[in-house]
């Protein structure tokens, strides 16, 4: 039987992408699924492309930076499925700009989407798993969220939070039958770079080069599902981009020359 066999699992940004990847991935290992996202009519395509019953799935759309209608929605899956066993922190936008010409705001905006609303649902969904003695929660990082690259610092900024709070929960909560897994994707063939912000603050509207030739999102998904089954505290799926992880921590004078040299996108 299947780890997932029966557990609730909440995916957010499950709209498209990985998160919709790992919705179809979970759902062919009998999980049931509650999928949230933004975009109503798009979470249901995917419920429907899960074809599981009814009765096992549930379309909840919300947006992550509404912090204080969290609670509430945590009180709505726990009212259709009595517990919550996984939560898939997917939501987050990325970025397009140079620091130098970056409207404050679109930091704001990223953060609150990227860190603060992640941070929000973690704390709200926490209780019920501190008093289920279990729960574990899968968090979508990046690369990006171990080192810094020309045109994402806010993005990676916010990635790079990721890693300090739930390194801090992890150690908090391990004890009380709490898991963290944090996934750092390399390039994921994902529409993640059409709604990239530029420094406005508008759509960067295009796909990425580097993410039209990246891993396609169900090969993704099953890594992930095996690196959530083996309880992995971090794990990089990607191509060789992922390397650039190792070379900081062991060769950062290298790394930095790549990162100084490259053109962006």
């Amino acid at each position: 039987m299947s780890t997932f066999s029966q557990k609730v699992v909440w995916i957010t940004g499950a709209s498209s992408g990985i998160g919709e990847a790992f919705a179809l991935e979970l759902a062919s290992h009998g999980a049931k699924l509650v999928l949230s996202a933004r975009r109503a009519e798009e979470l249901t395509r995917v419920a429907n492309l899960t074809k599981l019953p009814a009765s096992d799935v549930l379309v909840l759309p919300l947006d992550m930076t509404d912090i204080d209608s969290l609670p509430g929605h945590v009180k709505t899956v726990q009212q259709r499925f009595g517990r919550i066993d996984y939560v898939f922190q997917n939501a987050g936008i990325s970025q397009r700009s140079d620091v130098a010409d970056t409207n404050f705001e679109v930091y704001r905006r990223i953060m609150e989407v990227n860190f603060f609303g992640v941070i929000a649902l973690t704390k709200a969904v926490l209780p019920l798993m501190l008093a289920q003695g279990s729960g574990h929660f899968i968090v979508t990082s990046s690369v990006a969220g171990k080192l810094g690259t020309k045109q994402r610092s806010g993005y990676c900024a916010s990635k790079h939070a990721l890693h300090g709070f739930f390194d801090s929960l992890r150690a908090e909560t391990y004890d009380k039958g709490i898991r963290v897994t944090i996934v750092c994707p390399g390039y994921i063939r994902t529409p993640l770079s059409f709604s990239a912000l530029n420094s406005e603050g508008k759509l960067h509207g295009r796909m990425d080069d580097n993410i039209d030739k990246g891993m396609l999102p169900n090969v993704f998904a099953q890594k992930l599902r095996q690196a959530v089954e083996s309880e992995r505290e971090e794990v990089y799926i990607g191509g060789t981009e992922t390397y650039g992880i190792y070379l900081k921590r062991f060769l950062p004078g290298l790394i930095s020359r790549i990162v100084r040299n490259r053109k962006p996108e």
